[in-house]
């Protein structure tokens, strides 16, 4: 009775902790392009530069809110081999939560996203989305272009290729616009596998449904997957449908050991870099 009790409390806590975490990250949606945004806008530079200011802005801004919900004991989370991202272009994650794409900005100063057009059309996120020069994710042909820029301008990129979360259980379904980068752009990739026990913040989960645990998340980086051998007597057409072939299958296996390898005593610290 007692230890039933004690988990109720703590399901209690932690639904509480994930509503302010929600409260702040809206009021700084909102706060963002008020505050810091404009600033940016009257400090001397250039547009590249007002972008790269943008982008740390948001980074330093990701990893507070990522420190917020570990102090509330929201979630806890742990990261192996951070240091590969240090001179990544290509960053391809698969996408089981709707923070994923937290974790990853807070890990990198430098990082570029491919988003969706909606996003500049919410007055949370579209002050952000514009002064860091994220990609919006419309025409196929601009989206290439605008990835070659960034990568020209020494940044990351960061695509997760199924276009959306994944649905708990099932195999990745990956579209062919992050290979088609890849290919067109000749960017190798760096493969991040990403890991949320108990599922949370899902397509079919709301966020006010907590999970009975507390959620850990784990993020790995992987070694680098060269693109060279699929440029080799090969249209890029063909390319790109034999890559996303290929990291469909690699993502499904690894992912597959990954979840397998999980440790029973769950890490709770989070070796962030250093920016």
């Amino acid at each position: 009775m007692k230890r039933k009790m004690l988990a109720h409390i703590n399901h209690a806590w932690r639904w509480c902790g994930t509503v302010f975490s929600f409260l702040v990250f809206g009021v700084g949606g909102l706060l963002l392009p008020i505050i810091a945004m404009p600033i940016l806008y009257v400090l001397p530079g250039s547009t590249e530069l007002r972008e790269q200011r943008g982008q740390r802005v948001i980074h330093h801004a990701f990893r507070f809110y990522i420190g917020l919900m570990k102090f509330l004991g929201v979630l806890s989370y742990e990261v192996e081999g951070i240091e590969k991202l240090s001179n990544a272009r290509l960053i391809l994650a698969n996408h089981p939560s709707l923070i994923d794409v937290i974790f990853l900005i807070s890990l990198m100063p430098n990082a570029s996203c491919v988003v969706k057009g909606k996003l500049i059309r919410n007055p949370f996120t579209r002050g952000p989305v514009k002064t860091a020069g994220y990609i919006l994710n419309e025409e196929s042909d601009k989206v290439i272009a605008a990835a070659g820029e960034a990568f020209s301008k020494r940044r990351a990129l960061i695509i997760f290729p199924e276009g959306t979360r994944t649905t708990p259980g099932k195999p990745l379904v990956l579209k062919r616009g992050a290979a088609n980068i890849a290919i067109r752009t000749a960017a190798d990739i760096t493969p991040v596998l990403i890991s949320c026990r108990p599922t949370t913040l899902t397509k079919e989960n709301r966020w006010y449904q907590v999970p009975a645990s507390k959620v850990h998340m784990r993020l790995r980086v992987d070694d680098l997957i060269s693109v060279a051998p699929y440029l080799r007597d090969n249209t890029p057409s063909v390319a790109a449908r034999q890559l996303t072939a290929d990291l469909a299958d690699y993502f499904d296996k690894e992912l597959r050991l990954y979840e397998q390898s999980a440790p029973g005593n769950k890490a709770d610290d989070y070796r962030c870099a250093r920016s």
